[in-house]
């Protein structure tokens, strides 16, 4: 089907609202007409380069919610008029990890960025006569996609879209950051680096999971007063101001958790994060840079004589498959507020706009609509 995406050709260069061509469902695919996706950060890192891509130009969009439209041959667990929501890793369930209870390292997840199907290793989007590569194979920056079903996870349709596609990657990572990398228990102090779309979610697992103290850190003013509404205990501006409110209010020992959800990573800001840390504490990086960075700076004598743990993270350490409907069903008992996560709503044509505002400070979460006038 001919339809239209947001495409990025080269590096530093807008996203290009234009036509492209979606092939039809393989064994073991489905076709799913998406009716809202979320404007993440990954998907800004292939504007910047920080995530390298063999061939341009991408089809972005990971986070993504629809309804199934078309079932290919083998796929006996879901059915057209199913509503779903787009997991940004896969999860077949029969590899070594997903078989030691760590599906969110599956080992499909190595072809994200090939652009290479699972199905057969084929591409299913063109433009221009050139092969695109999705975003993490599944593209949600166009009204339509083809995906492979471990790629897909079956909500309940109650569920509004624009909050169904939030749990595809931001909101399972930051509430998984917190309740599963890093464990949050009862009583314990935690805080999180950078309000955003994770960086809210990590705010309410933390909460939910019995946090004593939430403190957020965010330079942007707005930011901080909604991480309040959210439910955190204090805010602050900076990591140093942090470090000052957080030993005052812990008597000098610090967070037993500290979650980093900045929308960019930079090693030589480790040591600080870590600095908010408690002897035994763990922080946890749900935060990335460019993959080709490799600069820490760290205190390797406090890190080993203050035993402190520093964790990475990937999509909050959890499964998928499980996860996102957990998730969900906490948000329709009221414990977890999603609603008002969705800042603003854009239209396909808008992305830039989106981008613009995210990386500006003033959403929280952005979310384009497709509308009929981009299918």
């Amino acid at each position: 089907m001919k339809t239209k995406g947001a495409l990025v050709w080269e590096v530093n260069r807008p996203w290009s609202v234009e036509e492209i061509e979606i092939g039809d469902p393989r064994r073991g695919e489905v076709t799913v007409q998406l009716e809202t996706a979320g404007l993440c950060h990954s998907d800004h890192h292939l504007l910047t380069g920080d995530f390298p891509i063999p061939s341009f130009p991408v089809l972005g969009g990971h986070e993504g919610a629809g309804i199934v439209i078309e079932v290919g041959e083998g796929v006996e667990h879901l059915a057209v008029g199913d509503h779903v929501v787009m997991s940004f890793i896969p999860s077949c369930g029969t590899c070594i990890p997903c078989q030691t209870d760590r599906r969110n390292l599956c080992d499909l997840g190595m072809g994200l960025l090939s652009g290479a199907s699972v199905s057969d290793g084929s591409f299913r989007v063109t433009a221009g006569g050139r092969d695109v590569i999705p975003m993490s194979l599944l593209g949600t920056f166009a009204p339509y996609v083809v995906v492979h079903h471990t790629s897909v996870v079956k909500v309940d349709p109650a569920i509004p879209f624009e909050v169904a596609c939030l749990v595809g990657c931001g909101v399972t990572t930051g509430y998984g950051s917190a309740v599963r990398s890093a464990g949050v228990a009862p009583g314990q102090d935690v805080a999180v680096i950078g309000i955003g779309g994770v960086g809210v979610a990590a705010l309410q697992g933390a909460r939910i999971a019995g946090a004593r103290r939430v403190f957020a850190v965010d330079p942007v003013e707005w930011k901080r007063e909604q991480a309040l509404n959210f439910g955190a205990t204090e805010a602050f501006a900076d990591v140093a101001g942090a470090f000052a409110g957080i030993a005052e209010a812990t008597a000098g020992r610090m967070c037993h958790k500290v979650i980093v959800t900045v929308g960019r990573c930079e090693g030589a800001e480790v040591e600080s994060w870590l600095g908010l840390t408690a002897k035994g504490g763990v922080c946890v990086l749900t935060s990335m840079g460019s993959v080709l960075a490799t600069d820490v700076t760290l205190n390797l004598a406090g890190l080993s004589l203050l035993q402190k743990s520093l964790q990475g993270s990937l999509f909050g350490g959890g499964n998928p498959q499980y996860d996102i409907p957990e998730i969900l069903e906490l948000y329709q008992l009221g414990q977890l507020e999603l609603d008002a996560m969705v800042t603003r709503e854009y239209t396909l044509e808008q992305i830039n706009d989106g981008y613009r505002d995210m990386l500006e400070g003033r959403n929280i979460r952005g979310v384009i609509r497709f509308t009929d006038a981009d299918r």
